[in-house]
């Protein structure tokens, strides 16, 4: 690698290597900062490299390393200010050692395979103010009851982050958690499944700079402390999946900045505190399976800005309140396995950002309001197990994002809508309805045509009769005049304007052309199904998507892209060659394209793309994009254009494929109507570049 003996600072994160940590690294004498996060490095850092006594920062994070650390590390290190070792599958113990590493800032050994007892003497560590060790296999000092480590690390007065979540602690929280130094300073305390257990500390309510307290799923018992109110920069709330018990303090209400509050799935009891409607930074609130007995209050409803309310399998009474049609930026309402009663109020039309309700296991009443209608982002809808009467409203078939629709067990009557959405539900969606009729597929009666329909279809028999009549008489004289016409005009030649004919190919072909879909043959696995190889009878090498059934989206992913490939003919678009499908799978049968997708040749170690091929594999994509926005009836937007969306044929032609969350756009398309969609994570075609250290002290998602 040259003469490096001279350098400082060594960057290569992410850059996919791969292989070991280079030997030469060890004779680096003058390097203080060493960077190789997210690569695919494995093995074991060579043990000369824990010499180099200059380091201040390494980090590692997000490789395959592997190994266990020098018990000296602390003192061949000294001047070290971060060591970020995240996201590895090191093992072993902790170095007590590493508590003379005293310059520490940053310290990531999370998510890992540490195990046994967590290092005491942590307050030496006087300048650190981000710890993480959560996602390992750490045990308390058996000792003591208590997470003693933490009582240590309370005396670091500049600490902000402790990440301790995932573990095998057993033990209880130190009475003293809100003492101490770190009182003013921590922010973030994430414990989430730690095996913590015991009652919440009534001090912990001292961080007044705490902005996100997680200790959910523990075994933490009593209530909650009335004191919580004092965390006026709490944000984020997380006790879920405890043995919590007691009534929700009103306190909470005093906190300004809460946004997310989690106390699922404990044993919390009294009423429903009416003050969350006053708390306008909250947007989430999931409160279901306790024990609340009260009705829902009207003030509720004040939060014009709430996104999601849970409040499913509590004891919750009484009659839906109109107010909550002032909540319009709900996306969530789960109400299920409650004891509400009365007619579900018509002001539930105005939440038009409802994109899932669920109001099943109840006691309503009445009919479902047509201005359900107006919930045009909704896709599930389960108002099932109730006492509802009347029909099911046709307008809903209006809704065309709806993806599950429950209306079983009520005491709904009239035909069932078959339009829509509706052509994709099932009898489950229906059954315990004995008055519903309908197609058969719904498995009930046949609906019956009454005597005032007969005598409407037998006028406008009598009707139709006539105008076919007068019809036959005018089309037979045209067709006398064209076709003398005809004997004295020049004859043109056929032109096909049908296109090419589709297969017939049934699902017993493409078991026998996969093999009975052998995992030799699959090609691509996708988040809504698996694409395998076939070979047909006549020898045609074939692309065979089979979509998963048991998602619901899957099913509207299908749809989706038999509307677009069945409209639209362009040679840098995959041809679809057939479809096969029923209730109980859906098969896209597509063209082969023998050299994968563009990711794998910009990825690949072995294969190559020059210039002139990179040219028109993007002049490609450009033609079928061009064709799509502007060169058909109407606009397909393809919403997730991606390199490894895009199929590359024998002669290396570039051709889009993947049109399973399409968006169709006629001229009337209202834009508040459509919804951004795509691959979550990722950003094309830039790359972004940081310092690693950064990135783990501000990303919130990785506080995960």
């Amino acid at each position: 690698m040259g003469n490096l003996s001279n350098l400082e600072v060594i960057d290569l994160g992410d850059n996919s290597l791969h292989g070991g940590i280079p030997q030469e690294f060890k004779d680096l004498a003058n390097l203080k900062e060493l960077f190789l996060g997210q690569n695919r490095l494995s093995g074991e850092v060579p043990g000369p490299m824990y010499n180099i006594s200059g380091l201040e920062r390494i980090s590692f994070v997000g490789n395959g390393l592997s190994g266990t650390l020098p018990s000296n590390i602390g003192h061949t290190l000294p001047n070290l200010v971060g060591l970020y070792f995240g996201n590895n599958q090191f093992t072993g113990l902790i170095p007590t050692s590493i508590v003379n590493s005293t310059k520490l800032i940053q310290l990531d050994f999370g998510r890992n395979l540490f195990s046994g007892p967590v290092p005491m003497n942590l307050e030496k560590l006087q300048q650190l103010q981000f710890i993480s060790l959560q996602f390992n296999q750490l045990t308390n000092d058996p000792s003591t009851g208590e997470l003693s480590f933490l009582t240590s690390l309370s005396n670091c007065k500049y600490l902000k982050t402790v990440q301790i979540g995932t573990n095998q602690f057993n033990g209880s929280l130190p009475k003293s958690l809100g003492s101490g130094n770190w009182s003013f300073s921590l922010e973030y305390f994430i414990a989430t499944n730690s095996g913590i257990r015991g009652k919440i500390p009534p001090n912990i309510s001292n961080f007044r700079n705490l902005e996100w307290l997680s200790l959910g799923e523990n075994k933490l018992i009593g209530s909650i402390p009335p004191d919580f109110g004092n965390l006026k920069n709490l944000q984020k709330l997380y006790l879920q999946i405890n043995n919590l018990d007691g009534i929700i303090p009103t306190s909470l209400c005093n906190m300004e900045n809460l946004y997310q509050v989690i106390l699922g799935k404990n044993q919390l009891s009294g009423e429903l505190p009416s003050c969350f409607g006053n708390i306008s930074s909250l947007r989430e609130l999931y409160l279901d399976s306790n024990a609340l007995v009260s009705h829902i209050p009207s003030t509720f409803w004040r939060n014009k800005d709430l996104s999601v309310l849970d409040l499913s399998f509590n004891l919750l009474n009484g009659p839906l309140a109109v107010e909550m049609g002032n909540t319009r930026s709900l996306r969530m309402l789960d109400l299920t396995g409650n004891q509400f009663s009365s007619q579900i109020p018509s002001t539930i039309g105005q939440l038009q950002n409802l994109v899932s309700l669920s109001l099943s296991k109840n006691m309503l009443d009445g009919p479902i309001p047509e201005l359900f209608e107006d919930l045009i982002s909704l896709e599930y809808l389960d108002v099932s197990s109730n006492n509802l009467s009347g029909m099911i409203p046709k307008s809903l078939s209006n809704l065309e994002h709806l993806m599950y629709f429950n209306v079983s067990f009520n005491g709904l009557i009239g035909e069932i809508p078959d339009g829509g959405p509706f052509v994709n539900f099932t009898a489950e969606s229906f059954m315990g309805n004995p008055a519903l009729c309908g197609s058969s597929r719904f498995r009930v009666m046949q609906c019956r045509v009454t005597s005032l329909e007969r005598k409407g279809k037998s006028r406008v028999l009598t009707s139709v009769l006539a105008s076919v009549s007068s019809g036959v008489v005018v089309t037979t004289i045209f067709i006398i005049w064209f076709l003398k016409c005809r004997k004295r005009s020049t004859e043109l030649p056929l032109v096909d304007t049908v296109g090419q004919v589709h297969k017939r190919i049934s699902y017993y072909d493409i078991s026998q052309g996969t093999n009975n879909f052998d995992e030799a043959n699959l090609i691509g696995r996708g988040s809504l199904g698996l694409v395998y190889k076939g070979t047909l009878a006549d020898g045609m090498v074939v692309a065979i998507k089979v979509f998963n059934t048991e998602l619901q989206h899957a099913f509207r992913s299908f749809e989706v892209e038999c509307q677009v490939l069945r409209s639209i003919r362009h040679r840098n678009l995959v041809k679809v060659i057939s479809s096969c499908a029923n209730f109980d799978y859906k098969v896209l049968v597509l063209e082969y394209m023998p050299n994968e997708n563009l990711e794998c040749w910009l990825h690949s170690t072995d294969k190559f793309l020059d210039i002139t091929q990179r040219l028109k594999v993007m002049i490609d994509v450009a033609s079928a994009v061009e064709y799509l926005h502007g060169g058909h009836l109407f606009v397909v937007v393809h919403c997730d254009l991606k390199p490894s969306n895009v199929l590359l044929d024998g002669d290396m032609v570039a051709k889009v494929s993947d049109f399973g969350i399409s968006k169709l756009l006629a001229s009337e398309t209202l834009i508040a109507h459509t919804k951004t969609l795509g691959t979550i994570g990722y950003m094309a075609p830039g790359k972004c570049y940081y310092q690693v250290h950064l990135k783990i002290l501000n990303d919130v998602n990785y506080f995960h």
